[in-house]
């Protein structure tokens, strides 16, 4: 398995064509206008243009009205939503359907979280829109969009891991044991690659994919190892 690889919260050119080099799966845009990173869906459908086929393209709201989500949909041609606020569960559904588009929901995991929480919270929101893709697990603080820090990986459990994204604090330095201890779906990242609010780095967005890539690395290796044990 190859885990899969979004870079959120991109606002110029240079910085898309960095993350398309960098063979990241996912490209990831703002629309909560209280943070540094956001962009207006206009902005949006101008970087969207630079983007190559089979890259996902996914707008980042925050307890959006269905009908203000379905018009930046309408300008910016997003392949995915990203449901980042306190939406409920109905909520998410509804705001989904009038997009018409599969979306992803944040959970953010507090130090009391609890395991069954994660797993019955996934199975509420698959159980009540068929475009609910996946959880995204981000750390809780008292804010919305992510805060760069982490939360504890042993909270995710292991027959729910291979379905998350995991984010929140995630770096070059960390990204490795990250996908070798959670084994998630995919990861996802904003500010552990910036040079400043909103500026991504493209040598840190580099260092990033490959420091995930050595995470699969690790788990193919392992997994050989294993088979390869006479039982």
């Amino acid at each position: 398995m190859r885990t899969r690889i979004k870079i959120c919260g991109l606002t110029r050119e240079e910085d898309i064509q960095a993350v398309i080099a960098s063979g990241a799966d996912a490209i990831g845009f703002v629309f909560y206008p209280k943070s540094p990173r956001y962009v207006t869906p206009e902005r949006a459908a101008e970087l969207i243009a630079t983007v190559p086929p089979f890259i996902t393209t996914v707008g980042l709201f925050v307890n959006a009205a269905p009908e203000e989500v379905a018009a930046a949909v309408k300008i910016a041609p997003l392949s995915l939503l990203q449901l980042h606020g306190d939406e409920t569960v109905a909520q998410g559904a509804a705001i989904a359907a009038a997009a018409g588009r599969q979306y992803l929901k944040v959970f953010r995991v507090k130090p009391d979280t609890r395991p069954d929480e994660l797993l019955e919270y996934e199975q509420a929101n698959r159980a009540t829109s068929p475009l609910f893709t996946s959880l995204l697990l981000d750390t809780y603080v008292d804010a919305y969009g992510g805060a760069g820090k982490g939360f504890d990986w042993s909270l995710v459990p292991k027959d729910l891991a291979p379905r998350v994204v995991l984010s929140g604090g995630l770096s070059v330095h960390n990204a490795t044991d990250a996908v070798v201890g959670v084994r998630p779906y995919a990861v996802d990242i904003s500010s552990g690659v910036e040079a400043s609010k909103g500026i991504k780095d493209a040598r840190k967005i580099a260092d990033f994919v490959t420091a995930v890539r050595a995470g699969d690395t690790t788990i193919e290796s392992q997994t050989h190892h294993e088979s390869a044990v006479p039982r």
